[in-house]
């Protein structure tokens, strides 16, 4: 009877692990992210990018920009409100971003950085390091990194719980004229297994590898909340603040020599 009991145990115990297991590739593989979607090349450097949010190097002056214009929360705002853009380069251990931000408010009001941290403006940048897409909610098979106006990196860990983040990406804001801030990010990408008490070293970038990539911007003017989110990828359906759960909406980046 007690070698029953204890065979029983065994099996019912492999079973629930092996569901488990199976649930975690089936979120993972469903649906499934198209390869190419949205795809954008980027170019390799051509100098040293220092991050001081001047933006001055060879390099972002041959970069193209591209818009983020698309509404993922609140409504179309008037041009003096908001208007934003962005560049992307890369080296061989880094990911490089030069955001152009015009924003009539700048509020940063929350002073702990791992409560509210999206309803402060901010610059939200989503790495999803092999394109694979699907759900990191509660993984970290992709990143929704806020960045804040002090630099702070915050995202949630695999416990739902927010933490800092800051040794992921290097960061510099400046504000100009016209209310237009610079902001330059140097982003280093890990693996989907990647865990906080785990090694930090980052992964090395290569000619024609692709990254899952989306870059938005959190807007409040003088509310309690959140006031417009802002995206650079399109987002069908309704429900279009999706990003922090699911891989699958953002664009595709394939790097190039």
């Amino acid at each position: 009877m007690k070698l029953a009991k204890f065979l029983f145990f065994i099996c019912l115990t492999f079973l629930i692990l092996n569901c488990k297991e199976n649930n975690q590739k089936q979120l993972k593989k469903q649906h499934k992210k198209n390869n190419n979607q949205q795809e954008m090349l980027v170019e390799k450097i051509i100098d040293t990018i220092l991050i001081d949010g001047i933006a001055n190097e060879k390099t972002w002056k041959k970069s193209s920009w591209h818009p983020i214009n698309q509404v993922w929360l609140g409504e179309q705002v008037d041009s003096s409100d908001f208007t934003g853009r962005y560049k992307l380069s890369w080296s061989k251990e880094a990911l490089y971003v030069l955001a152009e931000i015009k924003d009539d408010f700048l509020v940063d009001k929350i002073k702990n950085p791992l409560e509210r941290w999206w309803d402060d403006d901010c610059v939200e940048i989503f790495i999803d390091e092999d394109n694979s897409g699907g759900n990191h909610q509660f993984n970290h098979n992709a990143f929704a990194y806020h960045i804040g106006l002090n630099g702070d990196v915050v995202d949630l860990d695999a416990k739902d719980t927010p933490r800092l983040f800051n040794n992921h990406i290097d960061s510099k804001m400046t504000i100009g004229r016209s209310n237009t801030s610079i902001w330059e990010f140097k982003i280093y990408l890990f693996s989907d297994t990647y865990s906080l008490k785990g090694d930090q070293t980052a992964l090395n970038l290569f000619s024609n590898k692709k990254i899952g990539f989306a870059i938005a911007y959190c807007d409040n003017d003088k509310s309690e909340l959140r006031e417009n989110f802002f995206g650079s990828v399109i987002i069908d359906g309704d429900d279009k603040n999706r990003g922090w759960i699911d891989a699958n909406i953002f664009g595709t980046l394939k790097l190039k020599n």
